[in-house]
């Protein structure tokens, strides 16, 4: 369940990085990128136990981060991006626009991002607060970091993420 939320708060970073409409694109070079996410929370609701022979199925990564998710403790996942001029110009570098959320843009030049975010889930069931700050380093290193306040169902989960981003040559291959 923690890995799911890791992951959408991952996404949801993603997903508001570049679509708002007051953005200035960052300026960074166009090409693959490699991202390192370390993250933590707290309010989770208790995780139900996972069997020693399910995690000894694992392999050696996964075992380490839901051993970490269950005490409770940081971890980071690694993955990489596609930076596209065209992304950068529509504003949507590293995904797509999400209509649910609002973004207000605080700070945007191309060596600094500063977003507050809201998320309404659908139906009332809750909503998520945030905070997005993204430092251009260089053109070829970015740093970050996010917080996020998640309610639902009447409890908060606060989700604290920091990040780096490495470029790592002009050609994405298969990754978009």
């Amino acid at each position: 369940m923690r890995t799911s939320f890791t992951l959408v708060a991952i996404v949801l970073f993603s997903l508001t990085l570049f679509a708002a409409d007051k953005i200035a694109p960052l300026n960074v070079k166009e090409g693959l990128w490699e991202m390192t996410v370390t993250h933590s929370m707290t309010g989770m609701p208790a995780m139900p136990a996972i069997p020693p022979d399910a995690l000894a199925k694992m392999p050696p990564e996964q075992r380490a981060r839901i051993e970490a998710m269950m005490k409770g403790g940081a971890s980071t996942d690694v993955h990489k991006q596609c930076v596209t001029r065209e992304k950068l110009e529509r504003q949507s570098a590293f995904s797509d626009d999400r209509n649910e959320c609002t973004r207000t843009v605080l700070n945007s030049t191309g060596s600094k991002l500063e977003v507050k975010i809201h998320c309404e889930k659908s139906g009332g069931q809750g909503s998520t607060d945030g905070t997005l700050l993204v430092e251009v380093v260089g053109s070829d290193n970015v740093k970050g970091s996010m917080h996020w306040v998640t309610n639902s169902s009447g409890r908060n989960m606060n989700m604290d993420f920091t990040f780096s981003s490495k470029y790592l040559g002009p050609a994405c291959g298969d990754v978009k």
